[in-house]
């Protein structure tokens, strides 16, 4: 997986350095080239290439917390119970 982000920023950035170095071309160019090119589609393809590495660590960290506690974990953030009764005024 990191092989194709790597080798795509590596083409990312020679597209850059030859916007740079280009006689009509301007560092400015060579940044938003890198950045739109480069930069920016490979940080997309990472999150969605990792989206499955991402479940299978959340659901490992839930099946742990669920042998440890004996009880599943709360997954709505609701408290579980009342543990404080609640104090009224007498009629």
């Amino acid at each position: 997986m990191y092989i194709v982000l790597i080798a795509w920023l590596y083409v990312a950035l020679m597209m850059a350095i030859a916007e740079a170095t280009s006689p009509v071309g301007s560092i400015l160019g060579a940044i938003f080239t890198f950045i739109l090119y480069g930069l920016l589609p490979m940080a997309i393809v990472g999150y969605v290439m990792g989206t499955p590495a991402r479940r299978k660590a959340r659901q490992a960290a839930e099946h742990n917390a669920t042998e440890i506690s004996g009880t599943p974990p709360n997954t709505r953030s609701e408290t579980t119970g009342d543990t404080i009764s609640p104090v009224r005024k007498e009629p």
